[in-house]
């Protein structure tokens, strides 16, 4: 039984993941739950579902709302099982209570003792403290925060390649394979790992990050000029959070995967390829030095690359039917439009400079979409804010370029980076 903490867990990823658990109740078991200050009804009501003894809510504003009421009530409504008594006890030794209001109580959550398995879905530069803390801590960190690595890869690898080592000394660790500390469950991510099981990494020449396109695929920068939120919120392909739908149809959701995979696959940018396969059934690619290249392919349901994040090394039953191949028609690749959809060049700049800028980068393309989703910038204008806080950084804004060296210092680099943002929303 492996007891896992779902950070994010009204998202996206997070109801997926709850709906992994749901048909694996003899394999897994939700010990703490975690979300960001919307939908405490939700929270709520999977308190009551999974019966979960420890809660966490990241806005601390969220405490006075007839909603965090009612999540209080129903968390105190579940009595600590003998599977809970030690997690309770440890969080109110912490001076907390069973539930916790903002960004030091996930920290709290992932904590605890008796904690297998993070599962980090939080949205934006917020998941980056919880990912280091759970490493720090020993335990396996299931990854869907993109932010994690793309600001912080620089401390996040070295702790996952520590626990990767104390996993592999004390027999936690797989007998062929990765240890397993750092789990990646982006469909991208996962589908390359899969790829690279088995193999040796020195013969790998190219990674192959595919991607659908979005919804603006083939448009011009000319017809982008009055794009809507609700335009761009709806994908073709996947179901996902309003921030990373936007990312998806500018590429910079792409971008932002080239340096997460530059982080966790140790492989240089001039050898990371994005291609766009509109299908959405080749997840990604792996290019080996005799020409070979292992493709991944699959339902577009992200239920399956987290259930292979969660049951890892083995292979549970689908949580979705099987790709029928029969009914998949053609198969269709291109190159990217990085001239019209600059996010994707933008992020490459930051991540092949390194150091804060590609945190820059990330906390600009918040702010801007942000206020895009808020009908307060214009769709082209994400990429131009973006381009204009990353070109201030490199000028001496912010401290100047400089390499990661600590949590604090990111958190004020990312600071510094959404005010001078806030200056260039168009």
């Amino acid at each position: 039984m492996r007891r896992i903490v779902v950070l994010g867990s009204t998202g996206s990823i997070g109801t997926q993941t709850l709906d992994v658990v749901r048909r694996h109740p003899d394999k897994l078991q939700v010990v703490g739950l975690a979300a960001g200050g919307g939908r405490l009804d939700l929270l709520a009501e999977q308190v009551r579902e999974f019966g979960v003894a420890q809660v966490a809510v990241g806005s601390e504003g969220a405490a006075e709302t007839p909603a965090a009421a009612k999540l209080v009530e129903a968390v105190e409504s579940v009595r600590p099982r003998e599977r809970f008594a030690s997690l309770a006890e440890a969080f109110q030794s912490r001076g907390g209570k069973r539930v916790g209001f903002g960004p030091d109580a996930v920290v709290d959550l992932v904590q605890l003792p008796d904690v297998d398995v993070v599962v980090n879905a939080l949205v934006g530069a917020a998941g980056l403290r919880a990912s280091y803390e759970t490493l720090r801590c020993g335990k396996v960190l299931a990854l869907a925060n993109k932010e994690s690595l793309v600001v912080g890869g620089d401390l996040i690898m070295p702790l996952a390649a520590q626990v990767d080592a104390a996993r592999t000394a004390a027999g936690l660790a797989p007998a062929t394979g990765p240890a397993g500390a750092l789990m990646p469950i982006d469909s991208e991510h996962g589908a390359i790992y899969q790829c690279l099981l088995g193999e040796n990494p020195r013969e790998v020449t190219r990674l192959w990050v595919t991607a659908s396109g979005g919804p603006f695929r083939g448009r011009t920068r000319q017809q982008l000029q009055s794009i809507t939120p609700a335009q761009a919120l709806a994908h073709p392909t996947w179901n996902m959070g309003a921030k990373i739908s936007i990312d998806s149809s500018t590429l910079m959701n792409k971008g932002l995967e080239v340096i997460e995979a530059h982080h966790l696959f140790a492989m240089p940018y001039d050898r990371i390829s994005v291609v766009v396969q509109p299908q959405s059934a080749i997840h990604s690619m792996v290019e080996y030095a005799d020409g070979s290249v292992k493709a991944h392919l699959g339902t577009t349901d992200m239920r399956i690359p987290i259930q292979f994040a969660l049951s890892y090394p083995d292979r549970w039953d689908a949580p979705v039917g099987p790709l029928d191949f029969t009914k998949l028609g053609n198969l269709e690749f291109a190159p990217p439009d990085e001239e019209t959809f600059r996010c994707l060049a933008l992020a490459r700049t930051a991540g092949s400079a390194g150091g804060t800028l590609p945190a820059v980068m990330n906390a600009a393309n918040e702010v801007a979409v942000a206020a895009f989703l808020a009908e307060e910038g214009s769709y082209l204008g994400i990429a131009e804010c973006v381009e204009a806080a990353m070109d201030a950084h490199v000028a001496g804004g912010g401290g100047g370029l400089q390499p990661v060296e600590s949590i604090e210092q990111l958190l004020e680099v990312d600071a510094w980076a959404r005010e001078e943002a806030k200056r260039h929303v168009r």
